[in-house]
């Protein structure tokens, strides 16, 4: 008797009934990056951003034996020195019971494959400096650290501040 076939990986564009699972897996990704306090999204939230009348993000899930394993959110950005749109990467992340299975790869082949079909000029995202393993991957993909640059950020209290400032 032969040992059953792998379980191939499915990639889906998100539904709005996956909302509650979006959730879940932003939630497990925030503990694996030690920011648990900052993911406070809820599922109206979500609902609203990836499936409202004008949608800020999409989602692509991998399924593998008919299980969730893993997810990246996208969003479309642009380049003014290209003139192009391009897809920033906000978040992958693939559950530890399917690491080292490909999935991770996976995602990002369909991501490139996306960006090239829309006609968009880069694909790109951000990483934690200390997660060693992600830069890995990443860079086994060919990505290139964008050295000279550092992601700044204004928010909360920050935020409303900026914005109630007088020019």
């Amino acid at each position: 008797m032969s040992a059953p076939a792998p379980a191939a990986t499915v990639l889906r564009p998100a539904r709005p009934d996956d909302v509650p699972l979006i959730l879940e897996l932003v939630r497990e990704l925030a503990v694996y990056e030690r920011l648990e306090h900052a993911a406070v999204a809820t599922a109206a939230d979500m609902h609203a951003a990836l499936f409202g009348p004008h949608p800020a993000a999409e989602v692509l899930i991998a399924e593998r034996g008919g299980q969730a394993a893993g997810f990246a959110l996208f969003f479309t950005s642009f380049s003014t020195f290209l003139g192009k749109p391009g897809l920033y990467l906000e978040d992958l992340f693939v559950r530890p019971a399917h690491r080292g299975l490909g999935i991770g790869r996976q995602l990002m082949v369909e991501l490139a494959r996306i960006a090239l079909a829309r006609g968009y000029g880069r694909f790109e995202w951000s990483v934690l400096d200390w997660n060693a393993p992600a830069i890995a991957f990443y860079r086994g993909l060919g990505a290139q650290p964008m050295d000279g640059w550092t992601v700044q950020r204004v928010t909360g209290a920050a935020l409303q501040a900026l914005a109630g400032a007088s020019d």
